[in-house]
């Protein structure tokens, strides 16, 4: 120890070296580095701090053979030390007491040598605030407008006044500024207080004031800017203005109309004499006027002023207006065939555009009705619109039906796989008319139909068999206008059989199919000669017996309606 304080006798001047300043950022960590190269035999390292006066404080030593690190009992520095291997110092949590002179020191048996380090630290300040904002301005009057602060600064910050962003220079009695700037003991930190007295004049009705710091940083001058203020500036009104509250730059019949009058004074009046056309005297109101469900003769130039009638301004409304007359409209019932005159007039205050809808979806000309069709009948919707008025639109509709009695096609065809026949009944008729499928002379109802979509008064109902003998199929077609019966041979399934051609008649469709009666007769003869006429006899009473009996088998759920059958027969 003895020999230790020879050494600190000796001192290496701060100048002979320069001066190396670290910046740190208050609440950071101080980081620094020992500038000195390690000399050989180098015995141990230490940092100590210079007071005011200029005497020493140590506060941190480390061996370079035992490795062990010392801190010295520093209050200010308890616990916020750390001193590495290679003799860079941290400080933990920077204050402003930090801002010092700190030396490193590097001893040998022989030497001991020195490099100084300067400490400066730095507090960006809080984001400044207006506070105590007065109320209201005046105009001609000087009036405390707030107080710009900002908080917490180091080294101390200097604040400045703007109005729309241009600086605020002191003007007798206009502009007064005074600053003020304390000190935080505990902490070192400054908080600066500029405070702002302004005259207005009007054209500060919507001005924005704001004001901003400037401090130094490590990196050196910046600013923060506050959020602006706005203040109500108080001024007499010159001029008064009449205007329309609308939401849209257009007026339609219905609307709900509001006049709105204004002084440009601050604060505004607050009554007013609304003059509406045909009426002599004003109408005494707020500053506005409300007429609901305006018509087209509400058109015309409207006026307002001040009460003592000292100011006056106008304007004129137009109210917009569009007719539609759809004939005819609503629900019309109509049969096939039969022609239809429709018309949509209208009536305008504009040129207006006409649409044509029917079932959602637009037509590319007016419907024109000469023979109604099933594809005819749906929802029709006329539909005009002022393009130039927003929302005038108007539109009426026609829901056509069109009817028609039952219409019958049969078809049949052997499927691909020859183990069956397909059998078609096409229908039209409006309403849509219930299906019946019977077997000609045993009455049996067939139930398992399969139906298409019902598409304009269109569809079809097929069923799949396959008759081991010749049957004849009947197809029932009602609706509430009439009951249309048609029916159709089929051959047994050994016989192949195809679609009628197109242009096939409902009469045709009763007759047997000649090539298929040929190539039955054929068969039917060959056995006749070989069996007696008892035999030919008793097959002929079983035949339509058995070719109900295959039906059944194919289809399933076919039960015996002897009662179905003598109604056939009567509708027949």
């Amino acid at each position: 120890r003895k020999r230790f304080n020879y050494f600190l006798s000796f001192s290496v001047s701060p100048l002979a070296l320069g001066l190396y300043t670290v910046n740190a950022i208050y609440g950071d960590t101080i980081t620094m580095p020992c500038r000195l190269e390690v000399p050989d035999g180098l015995m141990f390292g230490k940092w100590k701090y210079e007071m005011p006066n200029g005497s020493p404080v140590f506060i941190a030593f480390r061996s370079s053979t035992k490795k062990n690190v010392q801190y010295d009992d520093v209050p200010d520095y308890k616990n916020r030390l750390s001193l590495s291997e290679n003799y860079t110092l941290s400080i933990r949590n920077a204050r402003i007491s930090d801002e010092k002179r700190f030396v490193c020191m590097l001893v040998t048996e022989d030497d001991v040598s020195e490099e100084p380090t300067i400490v400066k630290v730095f507090k960006q300040p809080s984001q400044p605030e207006i506070l105590h904002q007065a109320d209201f301005l005046e105009t001609e009057k000087l009036k405390m407008l707030g107080e710009c602060i900002a908080r917490d600064s180091y080294p101390e910050g200097n604040i400045t006044w703007y109005k729309n962003g241009r600086v605020l220079q002191p003007v007798e009695e206009v502009v007064v500024i005074n600053l003020q700037k304390t000190v935080d003991k505990s902490t070192g930190l400054f908080t600066m207080t500029s405070s702002l007295q302004y005259m207005p004049t009007k054209e500060d009705a919507n001005a924005k004031f704001t004001c901003s710091v400037t401090y130094l940083g490590p990196s050196g001058q910046k600013t923060i800017q506050s959020d602006p203020v706005v203040f109500d500036v108080h001024y007499p009104t010159e001029k008064v203005t009449i205007r329309v509250l609308s939401q849209s730059s257009t007026i339609k019949e219905g609307d709900n109309v509001t006049l709105e009058c204004s002084g440009n004074g601050n604060p505004p009046p607050q009554e007013f004499l609304f003059y509406i056309p045909g009426e002599t005297e004003g109408i005494r109101s707020s500053d506005t006027y409300v007429m609901a469900d305006v018509r087209r003769n509400a058109t015309g130039e409207y006026k307002c002023s001040l009460i003592d009638k000292s100011m006056m301004d106008a304007t004129t409304i137009t109210v917009h207006y569009l007719d539609l007359q759809l004939t005819p409209s609503g629900e019309v019932t109509k049969q096939i065939g039969e022609a239809l005159p429709v018309s949509c007039t209208i009536s305008s205050s504009r040129n207006a555009t006409v649409l044509w809808i029917k079932d959602n979806t637009r037509m590319q000309t007016s419907p024109s009705f000469s023979s109604l069709q099933y594809q005819d009948a749906g929802n029709y919707i006329c539909e005009t619109t002022l393009q130039e008025v927003e929302g005038l639109k108007k539109r009426k509709t026609l829901k056509l039906i069109v009817e028609g009695k039952p219409q019958i096609k049969m078809t049949k065809k052997t499927n691909t796989n020859k183990m069956s026949k397909t059998i078609v009944c096409h229908v039209e008729g409006f309403p849509k008319p219930a299906v019946q499928w019977t077997v000609t002379g045993s009455g049996s109802i067939i139930n398992k139909a399969k139906e298409t979509k019902y598409v304009n008064g269109k569809f079809s109902s097929k069923i799949v068999i396959a008759p081991e003998e010749n049957v004849t199929l009947t197809c029932t077609a009602e609706n509430q206008l009439e009951r249309t019966v048609t029916s159709l041979n089929v051959s047994a399934i050994s016989i192949p059989e195809y679609d009628e051609p197109e242009d096939r008649t409902d009469d045709n469709s009763e007759k047997v199919n000649d090539q298929a009666k040929l190539i039955v007769g054929i068969v039917v003869g060959l056995l006749l000669v070989a069996l007696v006429a008892g035999v030919v006899y008793w097959l002929y009473a079983k035949k339509s017996k058995t070719a109900s009996k295959h039906v059944d088998k194919d289809l399933g759920n076919i039960e015996e309606n002897k009662k179905l059958e003598e109604n056939n027969h009567k509708s027949e």
